[in-house]
């Protein structure tokens, strides 16, 4: 029998998703034995997508497999009784067996949030990455839009990133202001490591007026690494949630509502 589940998360104190071989504490580890506890037996899930150091998830989607029986609300209760208050399992579902947690995902959506004033914020300090110079919101919306479509995206690829190709699909990226707080939503078909941070940290020259929004075309023809921005700070980044093709009958995004008709499209 295979579950999926919708996890959510504050990456604030744990060294990100994927579970290591030294003593380090990961989002992973910590539901496999919550979820082991309830089975008797070891359990091995696979997300979406891993998420680093200091990365927030709304929604990581995972599925793990087992034989033993229980209604929803008694593997959610009883999971998150075993979990720690910054990771909750917030849904769980019975899916088919070719579902893929990883595999069958049609898109990933991230989000990056912005403070963009002179005071850091004393409430939100983990979730937020604070831009004390004044950020054009107009400007790099200007020059994110070279980004959207498909393109080889080396120039905002790690070091060392397992990616068998360099070349995705951006759907859609928005760039909003809410008083203080510039959000940018990022969905994509898939995402190279430290794929959104080195963007952000490519659009934060444009917003201040150092490098016209045309750069962000130059960058991304160029295919390298070291003409790009820094790596923006892992805690304004939010991985949002997964988009999975209708046949599955998985609905684990609701705010994937205004996209889904052209990502079904393309995903047939």
């Amino acid at each position: 029998m295979k579950i999926a589940l919708g996890v959510e998360y504050d990456g604030t104190r744990y060294h990100g998703w994927q579970r290591q071989k030294t003593l380090t504490l990961t989002v992973q580890e910590q539901v496999e034995d919550a979820i082991a506890k309830l089975t008797n037996h070891t359990v091995s899930i696979t997300c979406a997508g891993r998420t680093d150091a200091g990365v927030h998830a709304y929604q990581q989607v995972v599925h793990f497999e087992t034989d033993k029986q229980r209604d929803m609300h008694q593997w959610v209760l009883g999971i998150n009784t075993n979990l720690p208050r910054d990771i909750r399992i917030v849904w769980l579902q019975h899916v088919a067996d070719d579902f893929h947690a990883r595999f069958s995902a049609a898109a990933r959506y991230y989000r990056y949030e912005i403070l963009n004033r002179w005071v850091k914020s004393a409430i939100y300090r983990d979730h937020v990455t604070t831009i004390f110079q004044t950020l054009d919101e107009g400007l790099m919306q200007q020059g994110a839009k070279y980004l959207v479509g498909q393109h080889d995206f080396s120039s905002f690829q790690a070091q060392g990133c397992q990616a068998k190709s360099p070349i995705k699909h951006i759907h859609s990226i928005s760039i909003t202001r809410s008083n203080d707080k510039i959000t940018l939503d990022i969905i994509a078909n898939a995402f190279l490591h430290h794929m959104v941070r080195n963007i952000v940290g490519t659009l934060i020259p444009v917003g201040r007026a150092e490098m016209p929004p045309e750069w962000v075309e130059d960058v991304l023809m160029k295919r390298d690494r070291k003409v790009a921005g820094v790596t923006a700070h892992p805690n304004g980044l939010f991985f949002m949630g997964v988009y999975y093709p209708e046949k599955f009958g998985l609905k684990s995004l609701e705010a994937f509502s205004p996209f889904s008709h052209a990502i079904e499209h393309r995903t047939g």
